[in-house]
């Protein structure tokens, strides 16, 4: 039976992809979405190519989560809603902590209040959350054991030492986090994650609406925003790479990501969607391998065909992790999935459409000033 969608945060990188996912199998789709500026640019019907890729597509509402009004309007007839709509980024999150909480907390709360204390006809409610949750993620000790540490210190990483240390321990190895380890965010975007999918996941139930989380990883793909500075390293650095600039490697540069391709994560959140064995459970979704920024930076200088000048600086943000990487067995045990696209064709095929793209200004640098300015970039 064809349902009918809602993707708050439609329209941007994730929920433009994901709606012409559940566009081609038949679905309606419905998009709410803020239009952000910073996402969209300053005129979004020209400016914004995630925009124009849901003509024909979705109906799109321009809207926000913390408008009831909106909400309302956007659930009309919905079956599945699909929760995309947050602020992102870690750094800008230790800041701007108001906007921050408003929209995810906030927003959070306005679409669930609705949904129970008002007629609908959702059945299920799917949130996307974030591997930011687990702060370090998972390291075994040298006898064995699991820990999840707390966060880096601050006079530690002054001296050079980027490691993650647990009290009491020696030398720790990391291993690939799953859904039952221990959450305690290091930043103001992983608090809020956490509480949007805490308040999903215990509220929805007691209304009769199915609740899923999906644990996303570092996401990256065409159709990521290039002039944003907070949307992730890869973007980041293929920008500064086409405009000939210096690349300021933070740490050592062999902290590490879980870098996900696009089309994985679109068809793990559309079977978490539709699919009776995901209802009432939570999944990674990550590509399981851990890849470090130096890493990175040699992909793209391959698949871009360009170098540019690199410092390893030594430089540091508070509220970084070190690395994390996600155990997605859960994934494939339970829905039969297992993401698919390894980094090196994932990142060739970024930067094969990042050379379609026009050379975006650069903003990277003013997000950087603002934090030093705050003392949260070392």
């Amino acid at each position: 039976m064809p349902e009918h969608v809602l993707i708050t945060g439609g329209a941007g990188f994730i929920g433009s992809h994901l709606a012409r996912r559940f566009h081609q199998d038949g679905h309606q789709v419905t998009v709410l979405d803020s239009l952000s500026p910073q996402v969209h640019g300053a005129d979004p019907a020209t400016t914004s190519p995630l925009l124009r890729s849901l003509d024909g597509v979705a109906r799109v509402i321009a809207g926000t989560v913390t408008s009831t009004d909106d909400l309302r309007g956007a659930l009309e007839g919905a079956t599945i809603v699909i929760h995309l709509a947050a602020e992102t980024g870690t750094g800008q999150s230790m800041y701007e902590i108001d906007r921050y909480v408003s929209a995810n907390v906030g927003g959070t709360a306005k679409l669930l209040d609705l949904l129970a204390n008002e007629e609908h006809s959702v059945g299920r409610i799917v949130i996307a959350s974030s591997r930011s949750i687990y702060g370090e993620g998972a390291y075994r000790t040298e006898d064995g054991r699991t820990v999840y540490p707390g966060h880096r210190a601050d006079a530690d990483m002054a001296a050079g030492d980027f490691d993650v240390h647990h009290p009491g321990e020696g030398p720790l190895e990391l291993i690939p986090t799953d859904e039952s380890a221990a959450l305690h965010p290091s930043s103001v975007y992983g608090i809020t994650k956490q509480m949007q999918e805490s308040m999903v996941l215990t509220v929805a139930p007691t209304i009769g609406i199915e609740a899923t989380s999906v644990r996303y990883q570092n996401v990256y793909g065409p159709g990521q925003s290039l002039k944003n500075p907070y949307t992730g390293i890869l973007s980041i650095f293929s920008t500064l790479i086409r405009q000939g600039k210096e690349i300021n490697i933070f740490e050592d540069g062999e902290e590490s990501r879980d870098f996900v391709y696009i089309d994985d994560i679109v068809e793990a959140t559309f079977l978490a969607a539709t699919l009776p064995a995901a209802a009432g459970e939570v999944f990674n979704v990550g590509s399981g391998v851990g890849t470090t920024v130096n890493e990175v930076v040699s992909a793209l200088f391959a698949s871009l065909g360009r170098e540019v000048p690199t410092r390893i600086s030594g430089n540091y943000r508070l509220g970084d992790i070190r690395h994390n990487i996600a155990d997605t067995s859960r994934l494939t045990e339970l829905l039969g999935f297992t993401p698919a696209v390894s980094f090196r064709d994932g990142v060739a095929k970024f930067a094969e459409w990042v050379l379609t793209e026009p050379v975006e200004a650069d903003s990277y640098q003013r997000s950087l000033d603002e934090m030093a300015q705050r003392n949260l970039l070392k």
